[in-house]
């Protein structure tokens, strides 16, 4: 199954171009969610949202519709996965309201964050009771090794492939379920992904299919110009999706 989707929906600089001008902004992501199966919102990285707002969320969206969240950066950037337990509680406390339709958790670590494997897998361990997928940016190239598969692979958890210049390199499958994400060239934001360039992406997902992934989740954070919507649009036709 591949979800195709945009990191948020919620941009000014969409309207005219993603969202007509016709369509009220109280009524984008009803808007969104008819064209796109799976959004990844950036939101719960730098607050986190009421309890009631997760339900509205999950409530307004169809059966089929998936939730990826951003981890809070006060885990992954200000405490830096050190005696974040009671942080984690906080946060899963809110994204379980989405129930099934929650399907992963990326954690974005801030480049100067190099390899701690200790203190990773101590984390993994406060993630595993809430049962969810999670997807990890790593930004320091230190974390892209044998132990780091390792760990992934003992809780079934993945890396993100994303386009950040240091980045663009293959990563190591430890999982059934693969994260992708497109920020643009250099991770510029203002990339507006050429046809051929998408259809790369196409063979990527297809050859990940045929390794045994059986999941993709692909999130386009080039939101300049609605470049984001454009590119995933493009992406779903190229895969047949409607």
């Amino acid at each position: 199954m591949e979800y195709i989707g945009c990191s948020g929906f919620m941009y000014d600089h969409w309207r005219g171009n993603f969202y007509t001008e016709g369509i009220a902004k109280n009524r984008w992501f009803e808007y969104y969610s008819g064209q796109f199966d799976a959004v990844e919102l950036n939101v719960t990285f730098y607050r986190l949202p009421k309890t009631g707002t997760f339900r509205k969320w999950k409530e307004s969206t169809p059966e089929d519709f998936a939730f990826a969240l951003k981890g809070s950066r006060y885990i992954s950037h200000i405490k830096r996965l050190s005696d974040v337990s009671e942080s984690a509680e906080r946060f899963f406390e809110g994204a379980l309201e989405l129930g099934k339709k929650l399907k992963v958790v990326l954690w974005q670590f801030p480049p100067q964050f190099g390899k701690d494997i200790e203190r990773l897998g101590r984390f993994l361990d406060i993630l595993e009771p809430y049962r969810v997928r999670n997807a990890f940016e790593f930004r320091h190239e230190s974390w892209l090794s044998k132990e780091t598969d390792g760990l992934l692979k003992k809780y079934k958890y993945c890396y993100c492939m994303a386009d950040w210049p240091e980045f663009l390199k293959e990563v190591t499958l430890t999982t059934t379920y693969a994260y992708i994400r497109r920020h643009g060239h250099g991770g510029s934001y203002d990339t507006n992904y050429s046809d051929e360039e998408l259809k790369k992406d196409k063979k990527l997902i297809q050859s990940l299919n045929m390794k045994g992934v059986k999941d993709v989740y692909i999130f386009f954070n080039n939101d300049y110009r609605g470049y984001a919507p454009k590119n995933a649009l493009t992406l779903k036709k190229l895969l047949g999706k409607k």
